[in-house]
């Protein structure tokens, strides 16, 4: 019989190894091959090549929430780590259950509650909040703020340079960056349940609209505070309110309501605009000004040349619940829109929300329904916006 000497024994050893350690290495890149198939996000026929998608579409989200202080486990800090939204928004009043408070009680917890949400927060976030003056001013005296009149009484009585400051440099020592205000809208309908009668516009006249707006922002922009400019196209002559139901201004909108948003733009004075849910068939026979490329696109892209931020109104408002959230999100985004602003303040209140937007979003890239260059665009916009107003540090000497 024939037997193997030492030799052949240690050569098929060798033989027996090499097989192992190729096996393995096979085993090793098919699975690694597995995971960069898995990250360029392959699903249903469309391959997603940015791998940090997920949160760049959470970028493209400021939400509101419930809570005056903030924990470990609070629902605000889990959504701040898992979605990654751009940014939160602030009110004292909580609509949904009709009390006080939401989130501001007074000068001190306000500041430290924003302070204690931004150390949760890999990308610093826009800190925002409705702080126009007068009717619409989130920061009350008599919770120990400023008080501060309305935009109607800045321009009557040409304070509007003192009460501006006023503004800035509560947000800036409080440690909001973004500010819903100015509204640029002509009061066209003194009676406008949203606008003339709550005073929230400077004047009829469009010079008289952007004198102030100009010193406005101007007093923002150097305490780096972000404005937010509303409502495009315009929201002056509107006879209802889109918090509450379709609005359409089709024969009462005026063209001139367009020009603080041209002249504005032009001195480089807007870096967001804020959209307005109103419906205006004479431009768009289907879709309100927040769903409309009409609008976004061909108005405040091409005509009026805006390249800024585009934000929309609160996209739970009345005046789009004939339509899904889905729809809504996907349109708005579709349209131009590169921020979906969600308050979670109308209606019922879901601590879910952000979560469902930002999966309606990535669902969308993923089937094809929305561009993954509509998120790389947003997002850039985005980035820079926060880079322009330091709310994202830049490290000087990097750039040498």
């Amino acid at each position: 019989m024939y037997s193997y000497s030492k030799t052949n024994w240690f050569f098929l050893l060798i033989i027996f190894i090499l097989s192992i350690f190729i096996g393995s290495y096979s085993l090793y890149c098919v699975q690694s091959a597995a995971k960069i198939y898995q990250s360029i996000n392959f699903q249903g026929g469309k391959v997603i090549y940015d791998k940090n998608i997920k949160e760049k579409i959470g970028q493209m989200i400021v939400i509101g929430f419930r809570g005056t202080i903030v924990v470990d486990d609070s629902d605000i800090v889990k959504i701040i780590q898992d979605v990654k939204p751009g940014g939160v928004s602030f009110s004292d009043w909580d609509i949904p259950s009709n009390s006080f408070p939401r989130n501001i009680i007074n000068p001190q917890q306000t500041e430290k509650l924003i302070s204690d949400l931004q150390k949760y927060s890999d990308t610093p976030l826009f800190t925002a909040v409705d702080v126009e003056g007068g009717n619409v001013n989130r920061l009350k005296s008599k919770y120990g703020f400023k008080t501060i009149s309305s935009a109607q009484e800045m321009a009557k009585n040409n304070t509007i340079d003192s009460e501006s400051k006023k503004i800035a440099e509560e947000l800036k020592e409080l440690g909001f960056n973004m500010d819903f205000a100015p509204v640029v809208d002509l009061d066209i309908n003194p009676l406008s349940p949203i606008i003339g009668a709550l005073e929230r516009s400077f004047s009829s006249n469009p010079d008289i609209v952007i004198d102030n707006a100009r010193i406005f922002i101007n007093n923002l922009k150097e305490n780096n505070i972000v404005s937010v400019v509303k409502h495009f196209p315009g929201h002056g002559s509107a006879l209802s309110d889109t918090h509450l139901g379709a609005t359409d201004v089709t024969d009462t909108y005026k063209q001139e309501e367009l020009i603080p948003y041209q002249k504005l733009n032009e001195e480089g004075l807007i870096s967001a605009v804020m959209t307005a849910h109103i419906i205006n068939r004479n431009i768009d026979e289907n879709n309100p000004a927040t769903l409309s490329e009409k609008f976004l696109q061909d108005i405040l892209r091409k005509q009026i040349e805006f390249n800024g931020l585009i934000i929309s109104d609160d996209i739970q408002m009345g005046a789009i619940n004939s339509y899904s959230l889905e729809d809504a999100v996907i349109s708005a985004i579709n349209a131009g829109c590169d921020i979906i602003l969600a308050t979670n303040n109308i209606g019922k209140y879901d601590k879910y929300l952000a979560y469902k937007i930002r999966d309606i979003i990535l669902t969308a890239v993923r089937d094809g329904r929305i561009k993954e260059n509509r998120i790389l665009e947003s997002y850039n916009r985005i980035i820079s916006l926060k880079k322009e107003f330091r709310i994202i540090k830049i490290d000087r000497k990097s750039l040498f």
